[in-house]
């Protein structure tokens, strides 16, 4: 009846996690990742000082929380993951290319011209991305799902690779060397005993009629979704973060300000530690200002009223906290997307939740109640959920 082992058998491996869509998560890391954020925010003696600072004030109340996020990667329309890139290189050593991606800001470009320029290994300033142009690269996916570095660079990974194959190979014959051993580095390429300039080593390709333009396409292994049944594998990968956050409120009027927040997100092996770092940032505070001030207002006759930035209130400068520290987790991705990176789109727009949840743990300490903080959690409905938790 019982299903113990037979005594001296070794004990069954531990089954993964699952999600209740059926996927199974092998790469969590959420344990070590809040664990390393709660100490470097010194998370526990602060909740203490918050707990004696609302014992002892009663008009101004502070809250703080520590919330984690784990984020699934792909789009969930399984054929919406592939792209395309056109690459070419000329005689001058120069790289032009085009792929599916549109650069909104988010620093794609720049990531993608880096990843050629790696292949190449030459300095990103010989690279040119020309605008995403569907008579270059046709039926391109929608730059979304937080997988635009993800799939435009490995599809521009290929296209530069075969084309660094080819140059490889023509000068492997020259030099009777084997073409793996050919070396892309510094802006030269090392074959032999011998070192040439890139440009010599294309104009040279270009001399012997080796083509230097390739096409690139790249489509997400291991997905399988059935969008009916809700079960499969719709993601590649998860994305990991964590955010500690302390705000103060005040209890006559509901307003409040965020006073501290610390950050430790999962990037992966970074493509670009500069443009995540500004991505994790700005993905919060959108995060934080989706949950507190950014209400939807109709009138009776259905009119959205809350239309415009004068009566839609996003975040602005003076919301972002004074103490604001960042770090991106210091672990490679274990999913083969390019370079070992992660997705750093959406994910950390999750980590606003924990402003939400620290407005209502300082709610929760004005009264008995339960605070029942609705989002987004405007001052109205800050000072409402005081009233309701003093009741």
């Amino acid at each position: 009846t019982g299903s113990l082992p037979p005594e001296g058998a070794a004990p069954a491996a531990p089954r993964a996690q699952s999600t209740p869509y059926g996927m199974e998560v092998t790469d969590f890391i959420l344990h070590g990742l809040t664990d390393r954020l709660a100490a470097s925010c010194d998370y526990a003696r602060r909740r203490q000082a918050v707990a004696e600072w609302n014992a002892r004030e009663t008009i101004l109340k502070r809250g703080i929380a520590l919330t984690p996020v784990k984020f699934g990667i792909s789009f969930t329309l399984t054929h919406l993951n592939q792209a395309g890139a056109l690459v070419h290189v000329y005689q001058d050593g120069s790289i032009a290319m085009n792929h599916g991606g549109t650069e909104m800001g988010q620093g794609l470009f720049r990531k993608v011209a880096q990843v050629a320029a790696h292949r190449f290994g030459v300095d990103v300033a010989a690279v040119k991305i020309t605008a995403t142009d569907t008579a270059k690269v046709p039926n391109t996916s929608a730059t979304a799902a937080s997988s635009g570095s993800d799939l435009n660079g490995m599809a521009v990974r290929a296209a530069c690779d075969t084309i660094r194959d080819r140059i490889a190979g023509l000068l492997a014959e020259r030099h009777q060397a084997d073409p793996a051993a050919v070396r892309f580095e510094d802006g030269r390429v090392h074959v032999g005993g011998e070192s040439y300039a890139f440009a010599e080593a294309v104009k040279l390709a270009y001399e012997n009629r080796v083509s230097l333009s390739a096409t690139g396409f790249y489509r997400t292994p291991d997905l399988a979704w059935d969008r009916i049944r809700g079960h499969g594998r719709p993601f590649f990968y998860f994305a990991y973060g964590a955010a500690c956050t302390e705000v103060a409120v005040d209890t006559l009027t509901g307003e409040y300000r965020m006073l501290r927040t610390d950050i430790l997100h999962d990037a992966g092996a970074s493509l670009n530690p500069a443009i995540d770092l500004g991505q994790v940032e700005g993905g919060f505070i959108q995060g934080a200002g989706w949950l507190t001030t950014e209400e939807l207002v109709w009138d009776d006759s259905g009119r959205l009223r809350t239309h415009a930035p004068s009566t839609y209130k996003i975040p602005a400068c003076s919301d972002v906290p004074e103490v604001f520290n960042v770090a991106l987790w210091d672990g490679e991705n274990r999913a083969e997307t390019i370079y070992r990176s992660k997705a750093v789109g959406e994910p950390p727009l999750m980590l606003g939740i924990s402003t939400f949840l620290a407005l209502s743990d300082a709610v929760a300490a004005c009264g008995p109640g339960y605070p029942a903080l609705d989002a987004p959690a405007t001052p109205e409905r800050v000072l409402a959920a005081i009233a309701r938790v003093r009741a």
